[in-house]
């Protein structure tokens, strides 16, 4: 073999070599699939948020999404801090991955700021109102982030708080002033519960310090029970707001499976889990390339299923209503 050959061969066996590296060729002969890099932000670690995290994931695999296969995961926890969660947010953008994912109102605030300037799509979950919030022009037709709202079944916890106490008066709500999604259900409740012959005595506050005292200004208030949203900081500090009713035997009526399992009396309780779901098959249409985030309606969930804590309403003399008598006992 001549120089002029081997060079000639050299060339062709980089050639070849060059050849399989761009197509990802392997020892199976299989062509590697691309992964995708997804940014997650969860505003706070309570169990309802974990549930929509889970969800999500599920909703992913169920779409041939999995990790560690084709897409890789940047998961964070805020810690119920809005100003870590911006600062996640502009850190996931600088890493331009392929999709952010806010979990909970604040986290998706967070993302929509950092990413609405770039071609990164936001994906949100559990958001309440996301108008309110100002991440969507319109439910039907979002144009930038899309995702799922948890929609409280307000009408439905009404009736089931009047089952259980027919001769209450005033219903307490403690909720953030920041938080878009529990000014919206505030709103909403002050506007239905006449129709069930109850007065909302209402309690802001704006962080975490001030729930122990938000707490006990709805007890000195003379509330007969109180009705807790999905206000990730009051939810985030449950414990607080339990300890205060409990000293006074005031029930508290939560919103979901998970503050029902934490001492919560009762509750017409959103699937979380489901909810996740929903928002990982959305954010699977996403990264497959079959719609973009603005053009995909925002999913609304608001079936509910009764549950109660039989443990806690025997402690505060609570009577299970014969209309609830099939809902599900998720005390310990």
């Amino acid at each position: 073999m001549n120089a002029y050959q081997k060079v000639l061969t050299l060339l062709l066996i980089l050639s070849l070599t060059l050849t399989l590296a761009a197509c990802g060729g392997s020892s199976d002969g299989k062509q590697s699939e691309e992964m995708l890099e997804i940014g997650i932000i969860q505003i706070a670690p309570h169990p309802s948020l974990d549930n929509c995290y889970q969800g999500f994931i599920e909703g992913l695999a169920s779409e041939g999404f999995k990790e560690g296969e084709n897409i890789k995961i940047d998961y964070q926890n805020a810690q119920g801090e809005m100003a870590n969660s911006d600062m996640i947010a502009k850190n996931m953008v600088s890493a331009q991955y392929d999709l952010i994912l806010g979990i909970a109102t604040p986290a998706a605030m967070s993302a929509y700021s950092a990413a609405k300037d770039t071609d990164i799509p936001i994906v949100f979950s559990a958001v309440s109102d996301p108008l309110a919030a100002g991440i969507v022009k319109s439910l039907e037709k979002p144009e930038y982030s899309t995702g799922t709202s948890d929609v409280l079944p307000l009408e439905a916890q009404l009736q089931m708080i009047r089952a259980f106490m027919p001769e209450a008066k005033k219903i307490g709500v403690l909720y953030t002033t920041s938080e878009p999604n529990s000014v919206t259900h505030l709103a909403a409740l002050e506007e239905l519960a006449p129709e069930y012959g109850f007065e909302v005595v209402a309690v802001g506050v704006t962080n975490a310090s001030e729930v122990g005292s938000g707490a006990a200004s709805l007890v000195s208030k003379g509330v007969d029970c109180i009705n807790n949203f999905t206000d990730n900081n009051v939810v985030n500090n449950l414990s607080t707001l339990l300890h205060a009713a409990d000293k006074a035997n005031i029930p508290v009526f939560g919103s979901e499976i998970e503050q029902v399992k934490n001492g919560c009396a009762a509750s017409q309780s959103i699937d979380y889990v489901s909810l996740g779901r929903e928002t990982g098959k959305i954010a699977a249409k996403i990264l497959k390339g079959e719609a973009k985030a603005g053009d995909i309606p925002v999913s609304l969930i608001s079936d509910c299923t009764p549950v109660y804590n039989k443990e806690v309403c025997d402690r505060l003399g609570l009577v299970l209503p014969e209309e609830y008598k099939d809902a599900e006992n998720v005390g310990q």
